[in-house]
């Protein structure tokens, strides 16, 4: 009985921690709800994606999207928000085939990933299967730290 009284005191202290997250999330790409990712199961895993810190303030995406054309693809930019969108259109070429087995995916997605502040979206390409989206971080000139000098 003891045993389960100290567990559920520890399950509190856990759910509970104040901890302060935000410097993490300023450097961080799509990773902003971090806390709350930790408590929550993955629901959306498709398409498979990585995110990789490429140099100080750059950031890719590469996302796995077999099957998708260029066309298929939309990528948009709302309040913050990266926004991937993959819809297969129709092929004229699969009416009348009858699949045994499609392991092709072709069903619609959403992938959405909140950017930090002064995050920006420079480039998307699609080479071999794979949707790449380079992101930088440019922090304007007037928000940057800078060395104030002091007269006599």
């Amino acid at each position: 009985m003891r045993t389960n009284a100290l567990r559920d005191v520890s399950r509190n202290q856990l759910a509970t921690t104040d901890f302060d997250f935000s410097p993490l999330f300023r450097s961080m790409i799509g990773i902003d709800r971090l806390a709350t990712m930790l408590n929550t199961p993955t629901t959306n895993a498709y398409p498979p994606y990585n995110i990789e810190k490429t140099a100080e303030d750059a950031y890719q995406i590469a996302m796995a999207v077999a099957g998708f054309a260029q066309e298929d693809l939309d990528i948009n930019v709302e309040n913050g928000v990266l926004i991937v969108r993959g819809e297969k259109k129709t092929d004229e070429t699969d009416e009348g085939k009858h699949y045994l087995h499609r392991g092709i995916a072709t069903r619609a997605f959403e992938q959405r990933f909140q950017l930090a502040d002064h995050v920006e979206v420079k480039e998307a390409r699609i080479e071999r299967g794979m949707l790449t989206i380079e992101l930088k971080r440019e922090i304007p000139e007037r928000l940057k730290p800078r060395k104030i000098p002091v007269k006599h």
